[in-house]
């Protein structure tokens, strides 16, 4: 049985409040991976020669880059999520069908997310940029730090201050459909049917040559290049209908807390335990008013339950995120030598270190474990009200969020968590 993991969500007016749009998602991945959270500046590249170098393969390289903020894997290039300073974000999902995973190392899907973010500032050109990308490179490549082979094709979810695109694949071939309203999102499988806005040239021939598709029924994406049965699709249990069924339940009121609370549920499996878990989550607010800044809030830590959602706006001059950048290794790093993963170095973070000390002191002791989440949550929650302040009065402290909020808030959450992690350990 192959793993399951991640769900990406989209919610857009009028099923949020105050004409927002509401992106997020939870990265479900191998349980002892770090996942880091990192910036990288716009840039010119003026060298146009030089290959760019991303998880396992070389691609020509763009003369313009924009300014990304990511949370990945700390031993790949990619990302599993983020965002731009275009409010353009993107999550994608492992999915798997009838078109067999190349075992060729190619573009990761994770690639892919970070290269749609750095050469788009719509998320139809986003779109644009990851299919092009597909069709010259293709898609392929261990997508887990160690012995475990773990390939996928991809889904993904893209957005903006005024649309959502799901972009689904299997192998070159794609659809894509565009999301104006409302709710939707994406699991670990294929969820496009018969509403179809942009595809592969080739994608239903290739699909009668092999005959999956008769040429005659109505086309559906999912039920033809995977064995879904899309009739059952809503009803039957599993992630995806779970997910579809808790944006539901709040559709009309959805704002950035509610998406944080479907992201922290545990009971319909979207805040994932186990050998596969929760490893990170994001949650972004993207203002249909351009005037509004664009803010992303990242956990940088498992399980959304026990950790602080950490807001990220898009200013001049902003600091790298130090807390929650991982250690490198350079030219020792066991993913740039062959064969891969021999070795496998400790990537935590210091953000990372700091809430394994704080879980480690009060795992077994209920009443230190409630006080120390009670504390988390009301440091959240000021942070919250700062950022709603930001949204309703329309005033950015420039400098104020670029020593604060752009650096992740990351000097009063740590002192929090040092703070309660050393109180525990002494009482």
């Amino acid at each position: 049985m192959k793993p399951c993991s991640c769900d990406t969500f989209v919610a857009l007016p009028p099923a949020t409040v105050d004409n927002r749009i509401i992106f997020g998602k939870n990265s479900d991945r191998p349980c002892d991976e770090v996942q880091e959270v990192v910036y990288f500046p716009a840039a010119v590249h003026d060298n146009l020669r030089e290959h760019l170098k991303c998880t396992y393969i070389e691609i020509d390289q763009v003369p313009e880059t924009y300014a990304v903020v990511l949370s990945r894997p700390a031993w790949l290039w990619g990302a599993e999520m983020g965002a731009n300073e275009h409010g353009v974000c993107i999550g994608n999902e492992a999915v798997w069908g009838r078109e067999e995973v190349c075992d060729e190392e190619a573009l990761l899907g994770m690639d892919l997310v970070r290269l749609g973010l750095e050469r788009a500032d719509t998320a139809e050109k986003a779109l644009n940029v990851i299919v092009d990308l597909l069709e010259k490179y293709g898609q392929g490549g261990n997508c887990s730090e160690g012995r475990m082979v773990f390939s996928y094709h991809n889904s993904f979810l893209i957005a903006d201050r005024n649309e959502a695109w799901i972009l689904e694949t299997a192998g070159k071939y794609w659809a894509a459909e565009k999301v104006q309203e409302g709710v939707r999102n994406i699991s670990n499988q294929l969820s496009i049917t018969t509403k179809i806005d942009r595809e592969h040239a080739d994608m239903r021939n290739y699909a009668k040559q092999k005959c999956w598709w008769d040429g005659k029924k109505e086309f559906d994406f999912a039920a033809t290049y995977s064995y879904l049965d899309t009739a059952n699709m809503m009803i039957s249990p599993g992630r995806y209908c779970e997910g579809y069924t808790l944006l539901n339940k709040h559709k009309g009121n959805i704002t950035f807390e509610t998406m944080m609370e479907i992201l922290r549920d545990k009971p319909s499996g979207i805040n994932m335990e186990g050998a596969f878990l929760t490893t990170a989550s994001m949650v972004s607010i993207l203002p249909q008013d351009s005037s509004l800044p664009c803010i992303h809030f990242f956990t940088g830590t498992p399980d959304p339950e026990r950790s602080v959602f950490k807001p990220f706006i898009f200013v001049p001059n902003i600091s790298q995120l130090l807390d929650t950048s991982s250690p490198t290794f350079e030219l020792e790093d066991p993913i740039k030598k062959k064969p891969h993963f021999k070795s496998k170095p400790d990537r935590r973070h210091p953000l990372y270190q700091k809430h394994q000390q704080a879980l480690g002191a009060v795992d077994n002791n209920e009443e230190k474990a409630r006080t120390m989440l009670d504390n988390m949550k009301k440091l959240e929650k000021e942070l919250f009200k700062e950022m709603e302040s930001v949204l309703q009065n329309k005033h950015l402290d420039v400098d104020k969020i670029g020593q604060h909020v752009s650096t992740f808030s990351f000097n009063s959450i740590l002192d929090q968590t040092s703070t309660i992690s050393h109180r525990n350990h002494c009482s």
